[in-house]
């Protein structure tokens, strides 16, 4: 088959891009230019998707190569136009930005690094600024970045022209995995037809979907944070390790502020590691377990470095909230208290911008969390936008962290070539979100063939690599495996499982529930002995179709499937049940098949995010959920911290 994957020298490859570590922020000594709007844009046509690479598209305006047309940075590209081919098109596209850069921070004498950053790319992503290559990316949903300082310097223009080449192929060895598919009978097929495979049931949207900006730091600059709270008795301790860049010779102060501005807490001229100590802490409680959910302490950390007569100073903020994460055979506590998941899946998807960032989408949704009664959702099926985390972080939106592996169904996806790359994204994710209270479990993967006897090695190795990263907080996957072939959940903390009982099977059959629902359960802890959550459950539903009796597809049926579960859930919660989740929050896109009308229709909410009437049911129960654990919580603690 044709090279689709990597159509350029394997020399490329050498030049990874560092991760980024610290979200960008702005402060005294760091600026920021966002530069999302109007990109120009062409597609690869070519049979081979090489066209670009060979006749070196980079290196002159992507206008001067052929036709270009506008397309809107963030958002996929899929359904910006009426061409059905670049809808469904697999293989490289090319962005374009030219960006002016300020004078004061590009002469040298300012002493300052400039970074271009990118919060995702789908899949595979190639940099180049002024034609010189300056990052190289692999995955579609973590951010990268590179410093650009010596090529935009060394310019004769303060015009600069970025270039992103974007490839959403899918191989056995990415994350998620898929296959390309040559159809070699000419008698149905053109000759070079290919058809892109995936074992998921989402669209594989494609493009940069998220912001794109330039930052500065000083040359000598804050490169990592990372931050591990406890509390012991009324005391809360913050103990933190700062990575310094540029220097070995620096001085440290950190500054830990109330949300009044008030200093709580304070260590000047300190060492890059220690411990900030506080007395009866505002901790940071779930939504609707405290009446003061998302606390945060906002830790400001100042560098000053002395070099060759040049004063550099750096200065970034963290977002802090203390907490603390346990799992017990039976339990899941948060701050010591007993933790309940009623909670929804979601998906970054919504129309036209399809994976796309968009705030409004994104303050809707998290309004729609809250009308709900929710307290937490599963980053369903890959890392949601750090955009989307903060505010996780701010209202108390509790998190199941996952990576995109979803789909590892095929042998070959085993092996170690895709563990490494499944190690080396688990990485990347730990690194992003290690500092966010509200991430509270990692998930490694959704619905892998984890039957097959290479999963127990995978599994065994990927979580012991995930908890040597953290070691505080527990990790999981996600399973739809039966409980007596399954070979990766002894390596878990908390058991989640995914059944779909009266719809993928016994369709149809609403009595058949409640007996298979109670043997999972009885059946999974009988056999491992830990807390389990119902990750995920539900039925497809199109909204405005009615009939009673229930018949499928019909809100009538939502709502029955929804009240068989709920009556084992409240059963089973007595004791080791720690969690619910319903597939899924809204509507979504998949590929065409001729079980999808229009994309997966087992949201709650349309995917325009109307209600349908299971948002109801839901949110009554969720409510009522809620009212019980605030009671449970007033009730072991007369002290008024809940």
């Amino acid at each position: 088959g044709r090279r689709l994957l990597s159509p350029f020298p394997l020399s490329l490859l050498v030049l990874a891009s560092t991760a980024a570590a610290l979200s960008p922020r702005e402060s005294p000594s760091r600026e920021m230019k966002q530069l999302g709007g109007l990109w120009s844009f062409r597609p690869d046509r070519s049979p081979s998707r090489e066209q670009g690479f060979v006749e070196k598209w980079f290196q002159r305006l992507l206008a001067q190569t052929g036709p270009v047309i506008d397309m809107p940075v963030p958002a996929s590209y899929n359904d910006i136009t009426q061409d059905p081919n670049l809808k469904n098109f697999i293989g490289w596209v090319w962005y374009e930005n030219e960006v002016w850069v300020p004078r004061c921070w590009i002469s040298p004498e300012a002493g300052k690094r400039v970074v271009l950053y990118v919060g995702s790319a789908h899949y595979f992503a190639v940099v180049w600024v002024n034609g010189i290559q300056v990052a190289f990316h692999e995955g579609g949903h973590l951010p990268f970045e590179a410093d650009i300082t010596k090529i935009i310097q060394s310019s004769s223009s303060l015009q600069h022209r970025i270039t992103i080449a974007v490839n959403n192929t899918l191989t056995p060895y990415t994350l998620p995995p898929g296959n390309i598919e040559y159809m070699t009978d000419t008698k149905r097929y053109p000759r070079g037809y290919f058809v892109q495979v995936i074992q998921f049931d989402f669209f594989n949207y494609a493009g940069i979907h998220r912001p794109v900006l330039l930052y500065t730091t000083p040359n000598v600059y804050i490169e990592d944070v990372t931050v591990v709270t406890d509390v012991v008795g009324s005391t809360g301790f913050i103990n933190y390790k700062v990575s310094i860049s540029g220097s070995t010779h620096f001085s440290l102060s950190l500054t830990l502020r109330d949300h009044r501005g008030q200093v709580v807490a304070s260590i000047i001229d300190g060492p890059p590691f220690g411990e900030l100590k506080l007395l009866n802490p505002n901790l940071w409680w779930p939504f609707l377990m405290h009446e003061n959910p998302g606390y945060l302490y906002n830790l400001e950390v100042h560098m000053k470095s002395k070099n060759d007569n040049t004063l550099y100073e750096d200065f970034y903020t963290l977002p802090v909230g203390i907490r603390t994460v346990q799992v017990t055979k039976t339990q899941f506590l948060i701050n010591g208290k007993p933790f309940y998941f009623h909670g929804v899946n979601k998906h970054e998807d919504s129309d036209m911008r399809g994976k796309g960032l968009d705030w409004s989408v994104i303050i809707k949704d998290f309004n729609l969390l809250r009308w709900l009664g929710a307290n937490s959702f599963r980053t369903s099926h890959y890392p949601y936008a750090e955009e989307i985390m903060d505010l996780c972080d701010k209202y108390g939106i509790v998190v199941i962290d996952e990576c995109p592996g979803v789909g590892i169904k095929n042998p070959l996806s085993f092996g170690n070539k895709s563990l490494t790359h499944h190690l080396a994204v688990m990485k990347e994710l730990v690194h992003r979100d290690k500092n966010r209270p509200s991430v509270v479990m990692w998930s490694v993967a959704n619905e892998p063939a984890s039957a097959l006897p290479q999963a127990d090695h995978y599994f065994k190795t990927l979580i012991a690599s995930t908890k040597a990263m953290d070691p505080t907080r527990p990790v999981t996957f996600v399973t739809d495996t039966d409980y007596e072939t399954d070979k990766g959940v002894q390596y878990t903390d908390v058991i989640c499982v995914n059944s779909y009982f009266s719809w993928y099977h016994d369709s149809g059959h609403l009595e058949i529930i409640q007996l298979q629902l109670a043997n999972q359960f009885e059946n999974w802890y009988k056999k491992y002995q830990k807390p389990i959550i119902q990750s995920e459950y539900g039925a497809d539903t199109i909204a405005g179709l009615h009939s009673d009796p229930p018949v499928m597809f019909t809100e009538e049926y939502q709502r029955a499937v929804m009240q068989e579960y709920f009556k084992m859930f409240d059963e089973k919660r007595k004791d080791y049940l720690i969690g619910e989740l319903i597939w899924n929050f809204a509507d979504f896109m998949t590929a065409q098949s001729v079980t999808r009308v229009d994309g997966n229709k087992k949201g709650i909410f349309t995917r325009q995010r109307q209600p349908k009437m299971a948002a109801f049911i839901l949110r009554d129960r969720y409510w009522k959920l809620a009212n019980e654990t605030r009671n449970i919580s007033q009730r072991y603690n007369g002290s008024g911290h809940q």
